[in-house]
């Protein structure tokens, strides 16, 4: 029998965002302004009490007082996919890598566009930071909440762009 699966929202300074999980991972963090939002959906319970560390540690991001993340994680993806979500979450505060950095780390460098794809497919931004993946040329790509929100999250950490 699986756990029960939860929804609660956080306001931030880029958005309300929407975290999904059970009582011992967080599985999805989804931007309320993004285009590929599902929302809650009807097996899932509203909470107000569950995924509070969650809550609490991105409260803690968005204050400057938090850099990395120590919560329990349940991402849903391919085998590729989890390599590549992983290799993201070794990218330091403040940093960023090219898409091509990010397919050598995970000892694909072929595979830039596969890495791209993954990392769009990213079901936990921010705790996962696929906004510290950038193009070759140093531009900012392709974010789910739009580039905009990527930068103000690089601007946050400070993060030159």
């Amino acid at each position: 029998m699986t756990n029960p699966t939860y929804y609660r929202y956080v306001d931030s300074p880029i958005g309300r965002l929407m975290l999904v999980g059970d009582d011992e991972s967080l599985e999805r963090i989804e931007f309320e302004s993004a285009k590929t939002t599902m929302g809650p959906q009807p097996d899932w319970s509203p909470t107000d009490r569950g995924l509070a560390d969650a809550a609490r540690q991105l409260k803690e991001y968005f204050a400057g007082r938090r850099q990395s993340f120590d919560l329990e994680l349940r991402p849903t993806g391919t085998e590729f996919q989890q390599r590549t979500w992983n290799a993201l979450r070794d990218i330091p505060y403040g940093e960023t890598v090219s898409y091509a950095e990010l397919a050598r780390s995970i000892g694909k460098p072929k595979a830039v566009r596969a890495v791209g794809a993954a990392n769009g497919r990213n079901p936990l931004p921010i705790v996962v930071p696929c906004h510290r993946v950038i193009g070759s040329n140093g531009h900012l790509t392709g974010f789910a909440a739009g580039t905009d929100i990527k930068k103000q999250l690089l601007k946050l950490e400070g993060a030159v762009i």
